[in-house]
């Protein structure tokens, strides 16, 4: 019996449907009234992350959007990559950035893993990957079918994963898909025929959830009753409005609080905002709805806070407790 969320040659949701439909688009295009947003941002200066991390620590550093570098002593991983000006399939149209990539490409670390959470332009930046390839030859880990894509900008060091399957990279880092909900697809039509997820990253003593693209569901408790003692969690708090339409895809900063406490994480970190002008809310918005989410549900700002891009924060394992 093939798991429950493959149908034919195609995937789905566990729990909510959703069904993107070119009627529903039209709706959206001729209702939506989106929050104007500037046309670019000037970065903040941040110090450039640390040249290495000591054993027991492990360095965040916020590129943008859903992007990440995670430094551990001796390796260094990236998250859904996109140093791209457009999340798009041309260079001449579609969402452009506002902010600059927090970092350089240049300025990148020898990465050594990259995580693709599924084919979305924003997510899946195939320029960006074929540089990585390029440049560093790490392994990419990334949903069931999605090899093809990655192959056809000559990416071989690619694992494809199901959802709860795990890939055991070496002796201390093990990768497993976790589920979410979600769609793929790059083209209005063809939807749903390659995997979506998210991850759960165990690596140097740490264990990491990265949360990819996800509405509000019960896979949140789900993932963390599988992977108790999370250290860190990314989750998206932005493209959430109109919520009619964006609901069953993207949690909005409410949702993502409640995904954090679902989780157990000791610390998250926000994602999925104020780069790419993608739905209707304003720039600011997602920031100053989880620090109002966060404050209702009792949360110190450190248990769960939005980063600016270039910044970096040094997390550290806690003591045993004795």
């Amino acid at each position: 019996m093939p798991p429950e969320h493959h149908i034919g040659t195609k995937f789905r949701n566990l729990e909510v449907t959703f069904k993107p439909s070119l009627r529903g688009l039209i709706r959206w295009i001729f209702r939506h009234r989106p929050k104007p947003w500037p046309n670019s941002v000037n970065n903040n200066t941040h110090p450039p992350p640390p040249p290495a991390v000591a054993p027991g620590e492990l360095a965040v550093t916020f590129i943008g959007h859903s992007s990440f570098l995670l430094q551990f002593p001796g390796a260094a991983v990236l998250t859904d990559p996109i140093f791209s000006e457009r999340a798009s399939p041309v260079s001449w149209a579609g969402p452009k950035r506002v902010h600059p990539p927090g970092l350089r490409f240049k300025q990148l670390p020898r990465i050594d893993l990259v995580l693709v959470s599924h084919d979305h332009y924003d997510h899946m930046d195939l320029k960006t990957l074929r540089r990585l390839r390029k440049t560093f030859h790490p392994l990419f880990v990334t949903g069931l079918k999605n090899g093809p894509l990655l192959r056809s900008i000559k990416i071989k060091q690619a694992v494809e994963l199901d959802w709860w399957q795990s890939y055991r990279v070496n002796v201390d880092t093990t990768v497993t898909m976790t589920p979410a909900q979600h769609f793929s697809g790059r083209r209005l039509w063809g939807r749903n025929t390659t995997l979506w997820g998210g991850f759960v990253l165990e690596m140097g003593g740490w264990r990491i959830y990265f949360a990819g693209d996800s509405g509000y569901a019960g896979l949140f408790r789900e993932i963390g009753r599988r992977f108790p003692g999370l250290d860190l969690a990314f989750i998206p708090i932005g493209a959430y409005a109109p919520r009619w339409f964006m609901s069953a895809i993207h949690l909005d900063p409410a949702e993502a609080v409640q995904a954090h406490i679902d989780l157990g994480a000791r610390q998250s970190i926000g994602m999925h905002f104020r780069t790419f002008q993608l739905t209707d809310e304003g720039i600011d918005e997602p920031v100053q709805w989880l620090e109002r989410a966060r404050a209702e549900k009792g949360l110190a700002p450190e248990q769960f806070r939005a980063l600016e891009p270039g910044q970096t924060v040094l997390c550290r394992k806690p003591e045993p407790a004795h």
